[in-house]
């Protein structure tokens, strides 16, 4: 793939308020293991446009259990690594029911601020307030559904590439 044709991944917003409108905004008006799949299949395309070649993992499951909808790599050379990465992105969603990206504003990055609001002490390593884990919200429904992770590229593109193919689908619905 030239250098042209790579499709960057747009950065991010830090403000609270701007982060909270795009999880409020990018809700789905329904959620099976099919809206997994085609988000699933999307978010491996949009990253392999975005970084030909770099391997990251994608990773949808459902919120009120550990049912794994969708889980792929980009490309060769992911490790056990990511998939660490991935259950402490979704153990941070399904806590505070935000995106990592969101928690990782509000806290400055700072982990030592976070584990001493929260009093996590040992378990402060079974969470990671960096960008890549969102929530899935469905139209009626209260609390998360599901959650949506991406590790393997930077925190800032893990987080963003989730919201660009969110917007991308719901527009596809015509929402």
């Amino acid at each position: 793939m030239s250098q042209d044709s790579v499709a960057k991944i747009r950065v991010p917003p830090t403000a609270l308020e701007t982060i909270a409108g795009d999880e409020r905004r990018c809700v789905l008006p329904s959620f099976t293991a099919d809206t997994a799949w085609e988000l699933g299949t999307r978010l491996r395309a949009r990253l392999q446009r975005a970084a030909p070649g770099k391997p990251a993992v994608v990773n949808i499951t459902l919120a009120n259990s550990a049912q794994l909808l969708f889980h792929c790599t980009t490309a060769p050379g992911t490790l056990p690594d990511n998939d660490t990465w991935v259950a402490r992105k979704r153990a941070a969603v399904l806590r505070w029911g935000c995106s990592t990206w969101y928690l990782h504003n509000k806290y400055a990055g700072n982990e030592d601020v976070f584990r001493a609001k929260f009093m996590l002490g040992d378990r402060a390593g079974d969470y990671a307030i960096h960008g890549g884990g969102f929530p899935v919200r469905v139209k009626g429904v209260e609390g998360l559904v599901g959650v949506i992770v991406v590790s393997g590229l930077t925190m800032q593109e893990d987080h963003e590439v989730i919201v660009e193919v969110l917007e991308e689908y719901l527009k596809s619905l015509g929402n």
